[in-house]
């Protein structure tokens, strides 16, 4: 009897190790939870009662225990998918990398450049400065944009390179794979960009731009949400790789700012950035009020080029100027807080007005107003197409109800909408932290179809 005691006895209580999965307990969807339900011997149950209804040995899954045949198997499937898919791209790039430079007239371009190459070279070309400064920028705008089309075609050859060695090789290399799809994102955004740049055919579009953003409707609201565009814009300028500079700002009361002026300096920059003149409008939670309200404001944004001096043949008697000097503040010592080195100029038929507050000396400051002040009246001339600065009207941006360009709302749900184009997005975030592209391309397609409409 002691005898079949102890042949009947249950197997002794597994070890922890990684063969543990294959003893003998309950199924259980998780090991885990198998392990806890194991039920030690009783002295008070006899050891030679069987279990009554008995388990077969269960072996749980682990990922050493899985066919690594079917799971590679699935990711080859996947991978071949993404490389049909990439093939495809990368041949819809090369064709319009091909249509871009078929449409650019590379050839001509060419002779273009020889022919700008022998005039600068000519020992009577700085007999006329301005002539001689006209033709070097030719110049360097004609190198420039043979060397983009290059850039363009290298770049699609490197992801054509990439699509052939994958197709030569047995396995799919998914590094490569995402390398050749980074190059065409990237080209497609830099191919999106050179159409554009056709569409830019004003006569300051290729200038550097000064933006300046003034609260409106709205009192604290006003300001913060004037303070917003500030950054939005500044990270816009930063990410298309311009000098970006805030060189005028004046703080809100509470919070925010009251004006402020922002100097993009590359080339295209007033190009894009000029059909972001007008007022912008958020709706949002007002963060300023005890009881949460919604609440809606107003900012005006006024978008100028930044012409050098030698550029603008304008003449402003001064009869038509009203000059006034007051104290700058802020940095630069304590020559600012004690003279009055800040200026702000009136064109009193008009009534356009700068202020430029950024030099530490009163004529600095002029100098670079009147400047600001030319560039404005130059561009206000064109948009109303006069023929001289006299003939120009009043063109201040009324930011209050009714004159949005661009609606912002923050709440009871999100989007940006542009009024003019319809274009449209959820992603709020994105569009107040610089990704303004889309909206600028909509716009100059807009303005362009408008031009094309108008002339038939």
């Amino acid at each position: 009897m002691e005898r079949a005691l102890q042949l009947r006895s249950p197997p002794p209580f597994p070890a922890r190790s990684s063969k543990m999965a294959t003893s003998s307990v309950p199924v259980n969807p998780s090991p885990r939870l198998s392990f806890l339900s194991y039920q030690f011997p009783s002295s008070s149950v006899p050891l030679s009662t069987p279990p009554r209804f008995p388990s077969p040995p269960v072996q749980f899954a682990s990922p050493e225990s899985q066919s690594s045949v079917g799971v590679s198997t699935e990711t080859r499937e996947w991978a071949m998918q993404d490389f049909y898919i990439l093939r495809k791209d990368v041949e819809g790039t090369t064709k319009r990398v091909e249509e871009i430079r078929l449409s650019s007239g590379l050839g001509q371009l060419e002779e273009e450049l020889a022919a700008l190459e022998s005039k600068a070279a000519d020992n009577t070309l700085w007999d006329d400065h301005a002539k001689a400064q006209e033709t070097l920028q030719a110049l360097t705008d004609i190198k420039d944009k043979i060397k983009t089309l290059a850039v363009f075609e290298s770049q699609v050859e490197e992801a054509e390179t990439i699509v052939k060695l994958t197709e030569e090789m047995d396995a799919i290399d998914t590094g490569l794979l995402e390398e050749a799809s980074n190059i065409i994102k990237e080209l497609n955004k830099a191919l999106d960009r050179f159409e554009l740049t056709q569409l830019l055919s004003g006569p300051y579009d290729k200038e550097g731009a000064a933006i300046s953003i003034t609260a409106g409707a709205g009192g604290t609201d006003a300001q913060d949400w004037a303070d917003m565009l500030l950054r939005m814009y500044v990270r816009w300028g930063e990410k298309q790789g311009y000098k970006t500079r805030v060189v005028d700002k004046s703080p809100g009361e509470e919070a925010g700012i009251k004006s402020a002026t922002i100097e993009l300096e590359g080339q295209y920059a007033y190009g894009y950035i000029s059909g972001e003149k007008g007022t912008h409008r958020i709706v949002r939670q007002s963060p300023f009020n005890a009881k949460g309200l919604r609440q809606t404001s107003f900012a005006g944004v006024e978008v100028m080029p930044l012409l050098p001096d030698n550029s603008m043949n304008v003449e402003i008697p001064d009869e038509d100027l009203e000059i006034t000097f007051s104290r700058a503040g802020g940095r630069g010592g304590q020559n600012v807080n004690k003279v009055e080195t800040a200026v702000r100029i009136t064109h009193i038929p008009t009534g356009v007005t700068v202020r430029c507050t950024e030099e530490r000396s009163q004529v600095a400051n002029k100098i670079k107003g009147m400047s600001r002040l030319k560039a404005k009246l130059l561009v206000i001339a064109v948009e109303q197409r006069a023929s001289e600065i006299k003939q120009i009207r009043g063109d201040a941006v009324k930011a209050e109800w009714g004159q949005q360009i661009r609606n912002y709302v923050f709440h009871p749900y999100k989007l940006v909408k542009d009024v003019r184009t319809g274009y449209e997005t959820s992603d709020i975030t994105a569009v107040m932290d610089g990704e303004l592209d889309p909206f600028i391309q909509a716009y100059l397609r807009y303005k362009f179809t408008k031009v094309v409409s108008n002339s038939y």
